[in-house]
Formats: C-alpha cells, sequence, structure tokens
C-alpha cells in the first residue's frame, strides 16, 4: 500500500485510510530519515482513535502512553537517542510489543533484533516537490 500526502490537511484522511487497512496489526515500525513526518503521521493516528492528550515525540522518554476514546492503549516509541538494544532491554520493551496494543516505533533499526517478526514495516519519503510518500511493505 501506498499514500502519497500531499499536505498536512490530508494527512487525517491517510491515517483514517491507514487504519481501514490494517486489520488486526498492532506493531508498526516507522522508517525515514528525520523531519519526514513520522512523529507527525503518529499525531494524526491518535486522532483518528480519539486520543485527547497531547501527543509529541517520545525522544527523551523513548515511550510516550496514550488512551484512546476506545479505552485502549497507543505506545509511541522513538529510539533515536539509544546507543543499542540493550537500553530497550533495560526498560522491558517486551511488555509493551506483546501486550497486545498498538505500538508506533520510531528508529526501529536501532533495535531491529527486538522488532517482533510481525511488524508492519512504514517507510515514510520525502518527494523531490516536498510531498510525502508513506508506503507499507508487510
Amino acid at each position: 500500500m501506498k499514500w502519497i500526502i500531499n499536505n498536512l490537511d490530508e494527512l487525517s484522511g491517510v491515517a483514517a485510510d491507514f487504519f481501514k487497512n490494517i486489520g488486526d496489526k498492532k506493531i508498526f515500525a516507522l522508517y525515514g530519515p528525520m523531519g519526514v513526518g513520522k512523529t507527525t503521521f503518529v499525531k494524526a493516528i491518535a486522532a483518528c482513535e480519539g486520543v485527547l492528550d497531547d501527543v509529541s515525540s517520545p525522544t527523551f522518554a523513548i515511550v510516550n502512553e496514550y488512551q484512546t476514546a476506545k479505552g485502549n492503549t497507543i505506545y509511541h516509541f522513538d529510539f533515536y537517542r539509544i546507543k543499542d538494544a540493550t537500553e530497550a532491554m533495560d526498560f522491558g520493551y517486551e511488555e509493551y510489543f506483546f501486550g497486545g496494543n498498538q505500538c508506533f516505533i520510531e528508529w526501529p533499526e536501532k533495535v531491529a533484533e527486538l522488532i517482533p517478526e510481525e511488524a508492519v514495516a512504514c517507510y515514510f519519503s520525502e518527494l523531490p516537490d516536498g510531498k510525502r510518500l508513506l508506503e507499507i511493505k508487510e
């Protein structure tokens, strides 16, 4: 699946379409360079799920937790600042990744050996005209 995002106004529609197409998937590995829109996409996902909390990058906290309108939990990870997978092990990543809740993981390449096999790979890139491309690979 692919989506071209022309501007921020289209993002909520892309997030809604993303949800229609993911089925029962729970783990999402978000790949792409800094500034390409990974956190902005998670904000749009959270809004689709009725999250009322402020959604921001968990760069310093490593993980943020959001409650959806239906009482579900979304976990948002940012592994940019960690040195290796040992740091993720130290805070108990297993409880998050295998707890049955949705997990959106930025910089998954930093903890590649810990990412569950069933994770959906979401690739973000910037096109030459400034638009964004989101491509899902399962």
